[in-house]
């Protein structure tokens, strides 16, 4: 399989994964297979969008400006989403989009490995994980190396996993893996300070607030971990789903709330101090038509801002919800796997198919839709010029910066739009494919690729 065939390969396969649930599970991965909860049964799932709704840009707001916060530098993005509500607004950094440097950081992505960990940054440091569980510290400035950390269990058992993350807090690193185990790093030297084992690979970064650290295991089993010993605290399990993204998300937090999303397509906010349920919203559309529809799996990160929760789901649903009460406040038919950027007066989504939709943040109605993917070729195989056609690109989450929106994707592109407009200004040639969402910290856009190289961008 060549490079570029494997990448695509790989793409669809975070998209579609049935009945992983070990982490010795790659070979049984095939994507060819295939309201208030309180009034809803187990196993049940109510739909919160109209099957007819229709994707398209309201005419009310045709030539009409909407308001973004100004650009402000964030000195430090220490954990997956930048924050605990997952939410940075408006970012100055990038101001030139010109590439600094790029430094290999360990194993890229290949059949049984995968580069899926958003990179954090704090103190003057990036901190990154490759394919295989090595965590090292990079100079935020130069990329050099500082330090790094081998977290893949010795035994055979564990020989093949993927997935997890990185967070920091208080000079420590926390570290989830696919490798079954949440560990915690001294953020200056690597030294490892406590592992925890856990029953189920977990997939997402962890969130790390209030003295915990929350993850979400394989299973839809939301994790906490005491952050000073890796003792285990509350659990929390979702619906059971065997048809699930392998791409987790991680939780966000907002005062005594944590919002996490599940494998289940199930919203769910929790008490921060025991667990307790307040709410669950199932996003799902009455109307699926294809096996691939039918996972539920919201893979992107839950955003809270301004009181609301920005989700979007694989099943079709993008919608606001009230952070208080869980009552859906809008929704669109979007299927997605990325995470929401709300800024200002407007929140910004990419779907799957490679739609960058801008929505007005109150009501949902849209102000513009920009596809960043070209039209289908064929693409020439075989005798005869018989073959099949080019895989459909997948892209990440918006990062907006300096009134730009800045998207990259498994084409080895970062996109560049008018954040007004959505008109595209820029592709700037990675030199890899990506399905992690650009970060950003002092003046300076960081990108992680598929082949483990993190990149700076000026």
């Amino acid at each position: 399989m060549t490079p570029s065939r494997r990448t695509s390969f790989l793409a669809i396969l975070l998209i579609a994964a049935i009945g992983a649930s070990g982490c010795s599970t790659l070979s049984k991965i095939n994507p060819f297979k295939g309201k208030d909860a309180k009034d809803v049964a187990e196993g049940e799932r109510i739909s919160i969008i109209p099957a007819d709704q229709l994707l398209e840009p309201a005419a009310a707001l045709k030539g009409v400006d909407f308001a973004l916060p100004p650009a402000t530098a964030l000195a430090d993005w220490p954990l997956p989403g930048g924050t605990p509500e997952q939410s940075v607004g408006h970012v100055d950094a990038g101001r030139n989009l010109s590439i600094a440097w790029r430094r290999g950081f360990g194993q890229g992505s290949k059949t049984s490995t995968h580069v899926m960990a958003t990179p954090v940054v704090a103190d003057g440091r990036v901190y990154v994980m490759d394919g295989q569980a090595r965590v090292s510290a990079r100079d935020a400035r130069t990329g050099a190396e500082v330090w790094s950390t081998n977290l893949r269990p010795p035994g055979r058992r564990d020989r093949v996993a993927f997935g997890g993350g990185v967070a920091f807090s208080e000079g420590k690193l926390y570290v989830s893996s696919g490798y079954r185990l949440v560990a915690q790093l001294d953020a200056a030297t690597g030294a490892v300070g406590w592992t925890t084992r856990t029953s189920e690979p977990i997939h997402a970064a962890p969130t790390v607030t209030a003295g915990r650290v929350i993850v979400n295991a394989l299973d839809n089993t939301l994790l906490t971990f005491s952050t000073a010993d890796g003792t285990p605290g509350w659990t929390y399990q979702a619906l059971s789903e065997s048809a699930r993204i392998l791409a987790a998300s991680s939780p966000a937090v907002s005062g005594e709330t944590v919002v996490a999303s599940f494998g289940s397509g199930e919203l769910i906010a929790l008490r921060s101090g025991n667990g307790n349920d307040l709410w669950n919203e199932a996003l799902s559309r009455a109307s699926r038509t294809s096996a691939l529809s039918e996972i539920r799996d919201i893979p992107g990160r839950p955003v809270i801002y301004q009181g609301d929760v920005f989700a979007v789901s694989h099943s079709g649903v993008f919608s606001a919800t009230d952070l208080r009460t869980g009552q859906a406040r809008w929704s669109l038919p979007v299927v997605g796997i990325t995470t929401p950027a709300p800024a200002g007066d407007v929140v910004y989504v990419v779907s799957k198919a490679g739609e960058v939709i801008c929505a007005a943040r109150e009501t949902g109605q849209i102000y513009w839709i920009r596809q960043l993917n070209p039209e289908d070729v064929k693409q020439k195989r075989g005798w005869f010029g018989i073959g099949k056609r080019k895989p459909r690109p997948l892209w990440t989450s918006p990062l907006l910066a300096n009134d730009r929106l800045l998207i990259a994707g498994t084409t080895g592109e970062l996109v560049s739009l008018n954040a007004k407009t959505g008109e595209i200004q820029r592709r700037i040639n990675l030199g890899a494919p990506t399905l992690i969402g650009p970060i950003a910290a002092g003046d300076t856009v960081y990108v992680v690729t598929d082949n483990a190289q993190l990149i700076a961008i000026r």
